[in-house]
């Protein structure tokens, strides 16, 4: 697999919008922001607009784009949020009905005016957790980060009501003070972890098999570390049904032009 790691995010966003990259995109572009997005009808977007105001820690928004707009123009002059990320995801009433390498025709249909949410991504604070010597497993065997749907509410809002879903990364005993203050401060790409070491009391009983992602190595000496995940409004979706929506595929996602050590505090 290329090593996209040193390359910069325009260069890569070029390359997924030629279909040069299909894969998750933890590991690229080290040292920028990575993003989830949503993309709805704009009679949709105030109510998710205060979903994501009142549940920060699974969604904390980054960047709005302006209704019909298809660019981020401050997370990514330039870009096509139809065509940049590697995969997306189609939702009608609740139920995915495609994933897409490229959804213009959806933003060019004028029966429809979207709006484009770019919310922080906890593959962010990944390239920090790497250079405080923190193992990121994930990227070490070359899949996805395992993702699971837990039984924490998120505050409903509108149309909109679900529950939480975090991503979990396994880490040393002894580094986890240092994981836990690395991502304290980044609140914007998810913050500190939401659970440590006791995955039953978040209502998740097989890491073997995670809802979304894949699963890893989770090694003698290591607990598993949960923080909140931007793959919570595809279950906030699938519970709300919303009559359309467009999503990342889990772990691909939009690479920001802004660098990680903006987004701290």
């Amino acid at each position: 697999m290329t090593d996209y790691s040193s390359a910069s995010p325009k260069a890569v966003r070029e390359l997924i919008r030629e279909g040069k990259i299909a894969t998750p995109t933890t590991g690229m572009c080290d040292g920028y922001a990575q993003g989830n997005l949503v993309v709805l009808p704009k009679e949709l977007a105030w109510d998710f607009l205060l979903f994501c105001q009142r549940n920060p820690k699974s969604c904390p928004l980054l960047e709005v784009a302006d209704a019909g707009s298809r660019t981020f123009p401050i997370f990514g002059a330039g870009s096509d949020i139809a065509r940049d990320i590697p995969k997306y995801r189609v939702y009608e009433n609740g139920v995915m009905t495609g994933e897409y390498t490229d959804v213009s025709a959806f933003f060019d249909d004028p029966s429809r005016e979207l709006v484009s949410f770019l919310i922080g991504c906890s593959f962010s604070f990944e390239s920090a957790l790497l250079e405080a010597g923190v193992p990121v497993r994930q990227i070490e065997e070359g899949v996805n980060v395992p993702m699971y749907n837990t039984n924490i509410a998120c505050a409903p809002t509108g149309v909109f009501s679900g529950n939480m879903v975090v991503s979990m990364r396994p880490i040393p005993h002894a580094l986890v003070p240092a994981a836990v203050a690395i991502t304290a401060q980044m609140p914007r790409v998810h913050g500190m972890p939401i659970q440590i070491g006791y995955p039953e009391a978040i209502g998740i009983h097989d890491l073997a098999h995670p809802d979304y992602g894949d699963a890893v190595t989770i090694l003698e000496g290591e607990v598993p570390v949960f923080w909140p995940c931007g793959v919570t409004p595809q279950a906030v979706v699938m519970h709300s049904k919303p009559p359309f929506v467009i999503t990342h595929a889990p772990g691909h996602m939009f690479i920001t032009d802004v660098k990680n050590a903006v987004l701290k505090l």
